[in-house]
C-alpha cells in the first residue's frame, strides 16, 4: 500500500497567502508605531523647548482687613524675553475676587524674583497662577 499525501510539498509554492498578510502588518505596524513615537517626541520638544518664559508660586499671603493678597513669584525666563504672568485671588467659594497681569520686562537675567500685590473686591483665602506668556 502506498501512503497519500495530504497537503502541497513544502517550500514548493512559496508563501501561503496567511503568510504574506502576517508579514504586511507587521510592517504596517511599524510604520505606524515609528510615526507616533515621532509625533509625540516632537510635541513635547516643542512644549518644553518653545517655553520663553514660566513661572511658579512660592507662596502667597492673603493681607487681613485689607482685601490683598501678596504673591511671591519666582519667574524663569530667557536673559532677553519679557511677558506677562497672570495671577487671581480667590474667594472661599471659589469665586474670583482679583486678578493682575504682571509684566516682566527685566532683561539680562534668567530668573526672577517678584512680589506682586493683588487687590481685591472681598476677603480671598488663597491665590494662583493661571498662566505667563512672552510678549
Amino acid at each position: 500500500m502506498t501512503a497519500a499525501r495530504e497537503g502541497l510539498p513544502q517550500g514548493r509554492y512559496g508563501r501561503s497567502a496567511d503568510e504574506r498578510a502576517d508579514r504586511g502588518l507587521r510592517v504596517l505596524g511599524a510604520v505606524l508605531g515609528t510615526v507616533a513615537v515621532a509625533v509625540v517626541g516632537w510635541f513635547g520638544y516643542d512644549y518644553v523647548a518653545g517655553r520663553t518664559l514660566s513661572a511658579e508660586v512660592i507662596k502667597f499671603d492673603v493681607v487681613q482687613g485689607a482685601n490683598e493678597v501678596q504673591m511671591h513669584l519666582e519667574v524663569r525666563k530667557d536673559a532677553d524675553a519679557t511677558g506677562t504672568c497672570t495671577v487671581r485671588a480667590l474667594a472661599e467659594d471659589g469665586t474670583e475676587v482679583g486678578r493682575l497681569d504682571a509684566r516682566f520686562e527685566e532683561t539680562g537675567t534668567g530668573r526672577i524674583d517678584r512680589v506682586v500685590r493683588i487687590r481685591t473686591t472681598r476677603e480671598a483665602t488663597g491665590a494662583e497662577l493661571v498662566g505667563c506668556t512672552a510678549a
